[in-house]
């Protein structure tokens, strides 16, 4: 072999195991970076390919800048990469970073609120228009005129008695909606909840016991605003269809409240006497409406009741939140003496 054939051979063999280098070393640099917490970055408008790997780089979301430049080139993706806000998380892969910036799946503000179960409308609105996220005029405006898609609402009847067209479906929880949603965005999330928790197996109980869901849910919300001890809540709701069965007045304080427009500690006679299609005290059956938000106990509490004789029932006063239930009146007085002893 002479000595020219020796030294291309040679050249080919380090070209070769350069080359083979240079390729471990930047498939190498495209590896994803150690794994970390969530980093938000900004892509500015107008950006090249050279300022965006120089970003991702800083924030050590990328091993180097360079090799993501080539990498973009070779993808052909170089000017489909949308500018915005960005989050993501080191260690995720150079495809995954670029997919997204692709597809501008930018970064979205949210912010968190919860609603507590027995809360009416009105207060909801006052608590988001408290906090900065509605105007309370326009929440409200939204939950008697919005137009909403889910079948359960279609049972809502066009009463004019009801303050509030959707007073009891704004289901309770904690939630998380992105930045500067609508108010009408924001009762659809809560609808859609409600949605979600409705069992759709519990249609047929109601249908046994010959209630529509707006029935149901009206129910469900006296006994989220009567009762403070989960474990008696469907004992409640047995009352109440004890109750309507025998043609008895209902005769639910939470409704008088509801009627009044506040909560108060005691309710009085007087207020008894109010004259208004809310007060149970005064109108046999159901009101109109819910007159508040239930939860699913409660919910669950119409759907399924426990099954007993009582008609009656009196808070203990003695802390536990608990109440004395009875069959018969003059039972019922007994236990509004024991409550009275009890709170002394």
């Amino acid at each position: 072999m002479s000595k020219i054939l020796k030294a291309f051979m040679l050249f080919l063999i380090v070209a070769a195991a350069g080359f083979a280098g240079a390729y471990y070393y930047y498939q190498d640099t495209l590896k994803p970076p150690e794994a970390g917490a969530p980093v938000l970055v900004e892509i500015p408008q107008g950006s090249s390919t050279q300022r965006i790997a120089s970003i991702l780089e800083g924030n050590k979301l990328i091993r180097n800048a360079k090799s993501f430049v080539f990498y973009v080139r070779q993808s052909g993706k170089g000017n489909q990469l949308k500018a915005g806000k960005y989050e993501f998380t080191p260690g995720e892969s150079v495809d995954d970073i670029l997919n997204r910036m692709v597809q501008g799946d930018v970064y979205v503000s949210t912010f968190q609120f919860t609603i507590p179960e027995g809360w009416s409308v009105d207060q909801i609105a006052t608590f988001l228009s408290e906090k900065g996220r509605v105007d309370k005029g326009k929440f409200l405006q939204e939950v008697n005129e919005g137009e909403f898609t889910y079948d359960f609402l279609s049972g809502i009847p066009d009463d004019k008695r009801m303050a509030y067209r959707l007073e009891g479906y704004l289901f309770p929880k904690t939630y998380e909606i992105k930045e500067g949603a609508t108010e009408h965005e924001i009762i659809d999330r809560m609808l859609a909840q409600f949605q979600t928790e409705w069992d759709s197996s519990w249609n047929e109980e109601l249908e046994k016991r010959g209630l529509s869901l707006h029935e149901a849910v009206t129910l469900a919300s006296i006994v989220e605003r009567e009762v403070l001890v989960d474990s008696e809540r469907s004992k409640v709701a047995g009352v109440y269809f004890n109750r309507l069965a025998q043609d008895i007045m209902l005769q639910a304080d939470a409704t008088v409240q509801y009627a009044l427009g506040k909560q108060k500690d005691i309710v009085t006679y007087k207020d008894l006497q109010l004259d208004h299609p809310y007060n149970t005290y005064k109108v046999k059956g159901l009101p109109p409406g819910p007159i508040a938000v239930p939860g699913r106990l409660s919910l669950a509490s119409v759907i399924e009741p426990e099954t007993h004789s009582y008609l009656f029932y009196v808070t203990k006063k003695d802390g536990s939140g608990e109440h004395y239930f009875s069959e018969t009146y003059q039972q019922h007085l007994k236990n509004i003496a024991l409550s009275k002893r009890a709170q002394k």
